[in-house]
């Protein structure tokens, strides 16, 4: 079964255009390197990582349009910056959500855009490379995401005022900086069997039957690689100056906003409810003697300083996972069947079998184009994690019976009915599995984190005038 594909760790496929990272924010006074009306200094000739970028002259005449730093000659002007700030408004308003100018400033927006220019230029340095029929298949699937075609997305792209080869641009370079990711991150995270049984016995000590899932505060001061102990000094007064302000009743998500350095400032520091393995093993040991709205002693890791507090904390029996029995009709563009005409024909058969003139499973055996088709398309009964993201996370929505619209994944478009959910104790190789991809993703943020330090760490960056 072709599509039956395990992901270890799904959050590498994170789309790069939302990559959220911790970076160090110095006053804009000492980040602005020198006065555009002065001449910029040419770069020295080995790469240290804190040179200037060569010079580039601003062509730009627009009043309100200018060029607000350099990344290796690259420039990022002010429209750049205020455009990547429309789209996290109009992301987060798709979502339900809304960001008001004091949740996310310019100079967040700017420092993102510089690490993502960063990491675009050394993967194009280091060969990585995406053909026109790759891009073609990420527009494809980008339109049947949006739940349209390749043509009328087009059209809506003109009509906003923008250009189909900026469009296109941006979602190649989204696609370099994903691949780029996938090539480098993945790799550095190392889980050994000792950190397993290790992880289980902690469980086992904590009663395999209950899970704690918790919502944490959190502010974090980021400590750059390489730091003198002087400059880790000032940042470890800076952060107890902090957490005292919030022991003294401050308001921790005011306080946040202000001064935190982490992705979770976007929401006043709260980093949401989840399963206290899902939490770095540091922050739960932090906060596990604390009440509700208390804050945990300062904490330091390898990243930086920490300042958590535990918003709400609930214990709940967890002894099985929940499997899901799907089954599905895969059709597989290509020669003469193109990827709307697919889905154009799996539209047909779900309102057939909807209104009752047709049967899923004899489609499935006379259509469907994988090795499920001889079974009516039965996928069986399956745990969390084993098909690709983009197909489960349209069947972890459908109710039992429910018939989704057709989805686009790698494999092709597909037709998919969820048929029964059931409650299952854990195996032990589950087991292993869970924890193995829980140690994943404790360690996939701050392996992330550091690597991409490390790439815009060998950048040149010049500051010029600040974005407004």
């Amino acid at each position: 079964m072709l599509m039956c594909v395990k992901f270890p760790h799904p959050r590498a496929l994170l789309c790069a255009a939302s990559l959220v990272l911790f970076v160090p924010f110095a006053s804009w006074a000492q980040l602005k390197l020198n006065n555009p009306s002065t001449k910029p200094l040419n770069p020295p000739s080995s790469s240290t990582g804190t040179g200037l970028a060569n010079p580039i002259a601003n062509p730009i005449s627009t009043p309100r349009d200018f060029i607000v730093a350099v990344v290796d000659s690259v420039p990022i002007t002010n429209h750049d910056v205020n455009a990547r700030l429309e789209l996290q408004r109009v992301q987060a308003a798709q979502q339900g959500r809304a960001i008001l100018k004091s949740d996310v400033t310019l100079r967040d927006v700017l420092e993102k855009l510089i690490t993502e220019k960063a990491l675009l230029q050394n993967a194009k340095d280091t060969g990585v490379v995406i053909d026109n029929e790759a891009l073609d298949l990420a527009e494809q699937r980008q339109a049947a995401q949006n739940q349209t075609t390749v043509e009328a997305m087009r059209a809506k792209t003109l009509a906003s005022g923008s250009s189909i080869e900026k469009a296109r641009k941006d979602l190649l370079d989204q696609m370099m900086l994903q691949r780029f990711v996938e090539r480098n991150v993945p790799g550095r995270i190392r889980i050994t069997d000792v950190e397993i049984d290790n992880a289980i016995k902690a469980r086992d000590k904590a009663s395999v039957s209950t899970a704690a899932e918790m919502e944490l505060g959190h502010i974090f001061i980021s400590v750059p690689e390489n730091s003198s102990d002087t400059r880790i000094a000032e940042l470890r007064t800076k952060a107890q100056s902090t957490l005292e302000r919030v022991q003294r009743g401050g308001n921790f998500g005011a306080i946040a906003k202000e001064v935190s350095q982490g992705p979770e400032k976007e929401t006043n520091g709260l980093m949401g409810v989840r399963p206290a393995d899902r939490y770095p093993s540091l922050f739960v040991d932090a906060v596990a003697a604390l009440r509700i709205g208390d804050v945990a002693p300062l904490v330091q890791s390898g990243a930086g300083f920490h300042i958590l507090k535990l918003v709400s904390k609930r214990t709940v029996t967890n002894a099985t996972i929940t499997e899901t029995r799907a089954r599905h009709i895969l059709l597989r563009p290509g020669g003469q069947l193109s990827q709307t005409a697919a889905r154009a024909q799996l539209a047909t058969y779900k309102t057939q079998i909807e209104a009752g003139r047709a049967d899923f499973a004899q489609l499935a055996q006379q259509h469907s184009q994988d090795a499920s088709a001889a079974g009516g398309g039965d996928l069986g009964w399956v745990a969390p994690g084993m098909f690709v993201p983009e197909f489960e996370e349209v069947m972890n929505k459908l109710q039992p019976g429910q018939i989704a619209e057709p989805l686009v994944s790698r494999f092709g478009v597909h037709l998919v009915q969820v048929l029964a959910r059931r409650e299952a104790p854990i195996t032990e190789r589950e087991l292993r599995d869970l924890v193995r991809n829980s140690l994943r993703e404790k360690k996939y943020d701050e392996t992330y984190q550091l690597w991409a330090q490390e790439v815009r760490g060998r950048a040149y960056i010049e500051y010029r005038d600040p974005p407004i």
